[in-house]
């Protein structure tokens, strides 16, 4: 039987795509310490991360922050997740997602904290979370003023008082979310 876990991250930043992992765990596969990527340390989800993507089939989805800005976070996650699932071009048995949605996909079932119960799920977490957090590390190259690679996008303090003195930028905050909307307006 094939089952996929499916898990996201980046539905509440103001910047950058909502990412989804989805992993097919081998059935040798044994990693006690598998649970909730917000859970781990940074350093403990590289070590896992390397793990899973060299002995698991995985993949991963976005949707962009135009696509937020355009069908809303909830829509845009699903999305990310139905993507990240097609593109493991694999014929499933059962697809597994944290939380209480689930996205297009044939024989889905959510699971409230599913990240913390299902290991396939927890294992799609780390995935996606590791991803985004590349991603706001690579963002924050290019716009160092911002603090990406520290607070990976969310609203903190900084990252408000950055987005008053700089504005957005175009292409990789979300509009539709009212810290940037603020922002943008005032322009």
């Amino acid at each position: 039987m094939i089952i996929v876990g499916v898990d996201e991250a980046g539905r509440g930043p103001l910047v950058g795509s909502v990412v989804a992992g989805a992993v097919i765990l081998p059935t040798d596969f044994n990693l006690p310490e598998l649970t909730d990527s917000k859970k781990l340390s940074e350093k403990k989800r590289n070590i896992l991360y390397h793990l899973i993507t060299d002995q698991c089939q995985w993949s991963v989805g976005e949707a962009s922050a135009q696509e937020i800005d355009e069908i809303n976070i909830l829509q845009a996650t699903m999305l990310a997740m139905q993507r990240a699932v097609e593109s493991l071009n694999v014929k499933y048995d059962q697809v597994l997602v944290d939380g209480n949605r689930c996205p297009d996909l044939c024989n889905c079932t959510a699971i409230v904290k599913g990240d913390l119960t299902e290991p396939v799920i927890s294992a799609a977490s780390i995935i996606a979370k590791v991803t985004r957090d590349r991603q706001m590390i690579e963002l924050d190259k290019k716009y160092p003023q911002y603090g990406f690679a520290k607070h990976k996008g969310y609203g903190t303090k900084v990252h408000l008082e950055a987005l008053q003195q700089y504005g957005a930028i175009e292409g990789e905050h979300r509009f539709s979310f009212a810290p940037v909307n603020r922002v943008q307006m005032r322009g």
